[in-house]
């Protein structure tokens, strides 16, 4: 299921990021089916604030503290006004008390980091009995649901590294991976939803190839899309201007046009490109 009014608001946020759009509308989507809660919360991985703001407009106003470790996206979070605090920190090192949060949201973050352990640790320390936390990652049907390469001697398995390589996935944890890394933080595995049919997958491949893929390519593989769009000056312009809704709901209409996939929301873990981990501190 893709939201349009959701994916004409992500277009216009990211207009030279067409594949960006598409995954995050129906992530922000999935996280506004499950509720977000109240009270205040840790925006882990906070990035620029905007996704979470857009999501905010859907979901009303929250207390939010903002932690990240990029200091170009943590001075744009800052000024966006969304967050009462945001640290430039890791996430297995937030400068707050103790149980001082009644929920962690963590969006497409924890693929990218290096050890998870630490990281749970560190969101039981801070939730607050009854607290819960919302995780959006990848899952073990990624791989799967991609087309592969255009290049017919290009190997699937070397495809397939070279995509982890460049969007920085380091794993692919199944639910009774994060059963167990639940359980050994002390908190309260509820379970994983998932979300992200191969349709869509596919889309995202598609308009992935032609965008950061090729970007990717272009410099040789050695720098993230992120690091050559700073470079040539893309994401600070993106940053300044939306694009008019017009033209966004234009390219949405275009996007969407002839998608097929399943209409339902969640999908078995099997059938899904990323799942929503949920749960609570006892």
């Amino acid at each position: 299921m893709i939201d349009r009014n959701l994916l004409r608001d992500t277009l216009s946020m990211y207009p030279a990021q067409p594949a960006t759009a598409v995954w995050r509308a129906v992530e922000i989507g999935a996280l506004l089916d499950v509720g977000i809660p109240e009270g205040r919360g840790l925006d882990l991985g906070c990035g620029d604030g905007k996704l979470t703001a857009l999501m905010l407009q859907c979901a009303g106003t929250r207390r939010l503290v903002g932690v990240d470790l990029d200091t170009l996206e943590v001075r744009a979070a800052e000024r966006s006004g969304l967050y009462e605090a945001v640290h430039d920190a890791p996430a297995d090192c937030v400068p707050e008390a103790d149980q001082s949060f009644d929920f962690v949201i963590s969006n497409s973050v924890l693929e990218h980091v290096p050890t998870l352990e630490p990281v749970l640790h560190e969101v039981a320390r801070l939730l607050r009995p009854g607290g819960r936390f919302l995780f959006t990652v990848p899952g073990p049907g990624f791989h799967a649901n991609l087309r592969g390469s255009l290049l017919p001697w290009v190997p699937r398995e070397r495809y397939l590294q070279d995509l982890d390589r460049r969007l920085t996935h380091l794993r692919y944890p199944t639910a009774e991976d994060w059963q167990l890394l639940c359980r050994d933080a002390g908190l309260c595995f509820d379970g994983c939803l998932g979300y992200l049919d191969r349709d869509k997958t596919q889309l995202w491949e598609t308009l992935s190839r032609f965008t950061g893929g090729l970007l990717y390519a272009s410099f040789g593989k050695r720098r993230a899309p992120i690091r050559i769009q700073r470079d040539l000056g893309l994401r600070q312009l993106q940053n300044r201007v939306r694009i008019p809704a017009v033209l966004s709901s234009a390219m949405t209409a275009v996007v969407c046009r002839g998608m097929s996939g399943t209409g339902a929301r969640w999908l078995p873990e099997a059938a899904a490109s990323c799942v929503l981990v949920h749960g609570t501190r006892p």
